[in-house]
């Protein structure tokens, strides 16, 4: 199973918004930027509108499991950003697992398999 690369950096954030482009649905936007390498990076940006830290935490958690367990599915080679929008802390994991996915399939970064 391939591992979890994350985007940390905020200069790194700031590169892809500005040269990536995006898909959103009611809960997340996707920004996706291809990085010339064999992985793809994974960041999650949450901001403080959304909840308190237990809540951006249990979201930001929910999020890497979702793309975890999809991992081997996403084509390699991209940047990909995720921001959480406030209606999704009412949202339950499936609806938050169900956006992912669709975000992932919109923006034409799932392969085969899923």
């Amino acid at each position: 199973m391939a591992s979890y690369v994350s985007i940390k950096k905020n200069t790194e954030f700031r590169r892809i918004y500005a040269k990536a482009r995006s898909v959103a649905d009611s809960n997340l936007v996707l920004y996706t930027l291809a990085n010339n390498t064999d992985i793809s990076r994974f960041g999650i940006s949450i901001s403080s509108k959304v909840g308190n830290a237990v809540v951006r935490n249990k979201i930001k958690r929910q999020i890497k499991e979702i793309l975890r367990t999809n991992c081997n599915n996403i084509l390699k080679g991209y940047d990909i950003i995720f921001i959480v929008r406030v209606k999704c802390k009412e949202a339950p994991f499936c609806a938050i697992k169900n956006s992912v996915v669709h975000l992932l399939k919109k923006a034409k970064l799932l392969g085969i398999n899923s």
